[in-house]
């Protein structure tokens, strides 16, 4: 069992810039891939960046290449995701997610997450 709790959300005006942060506890941290999706209101959920166990790997949405930056700190139980030149269409619910499936591929899909956070808003004035 890992829970998860996202922070670092916020308002920000286009252009801007935060770090989330979610802090895990529970099994070895390590041992999971994690990931970053957001909910829009009135639209599906929908995948932002992963990151495997030993951040060797990235994978990113073409929504959010070159601006979105996601990392972890083992030592410290964390994932990160630095959110650059806000848009917007970033206003979102974001949730981070563990796949416990550490030795393989790295997932875009929210089914081949094992467990989620509850989520931090972030929106984006223009």
């Amino acid at each position: 069992q890992v829970q998860l709790v996202e922070s670092g959300g916020g308002l920000v005006q286009a252009g801007g810039s935060l770090r989330l942060s979610c802090a895990a506890s529970g099994r070895t941290f390590s041992s999971y891939n994690m990931g970053w999706f957001r909910q829009a209101p009135g639209k599906e959920r929908e995948f932002v960046a992963t990151i495997n166990w030993n951040a060797g790997s990235t994978i990113y949405a073409d929504s959010v290449k070159g601006r979105f930056t996601i990392s972890r700190d083992n030592a410290k139980n964390t994932v990160y995701l630095q959110m650059n030149s806000l848009k917007p269409e970033d206003t979102a619910v974001y949730y981070c997610a563990a796949d416990g499936n550490w030795l393989g591929a790295l997932k875009t899909r929210e089914r081949f997450y094992d467990y989620w956070g509850q989520g931090t808003q972030v929106t984006v004035s223009s």
